[in-house]
């Protein structure tokens, strides 16, 4: 599987992204996708995940609320719509696949990364 991601950028503090992630290969094995974020001198930390199949979510506490994932199948994309933006959300964010089944949080459930795209909210 490999994912290719776009949609960051820089914004001011209150605005708007939507980042998007697009899988191509074996898109069949995948059961669930993530988005993780890394933050200059931080280790990177789980942002929001959602299940291929039922569509489920769930988010980090610090993005619950702002930020809403979602997937359109046919596509084989995901998306991050980020809303009410903080400086604090500056980072590389990179979105993740993973092939096993269950809620998974962690970057080593993923077994697929994508490059990772720039987001700079300034204040």
């Amino acid at each position: 599987v490999q994912l290719q991601a776009s949609g960051g950028g820089l914004m001011q503090a209150g605005g708007s992204l939507r980042l998007s992630c697009a899988a191509s290969g074996r898109t069949f094995s995948i059961t669930g996708m993530g988005w993780f974020r890394q933050a200059p001198g931080k280790e990177r930390e789980f942002v929001a995940r959602i299940s291929w199949s039922s569509g489920s979510t769930y988010y980090a506490d610090s993005v619950k609320g702002r930020f809403t994932i979602s997937r359109d199948n046919a596509r084989n994309t995901v998306y991050l719509q980020m809303n009410s933006l903080k400086p604090e959300d500056t980072a590389v964010y990179y979105c993740a696949a993973r092939n096993l089944p269950g809620v998974k949080v962690t970057m080593g459930d993923y077994r697929y990364w994508g490059q990772g795209t720039q987001v700079t909210v300034s204040s």
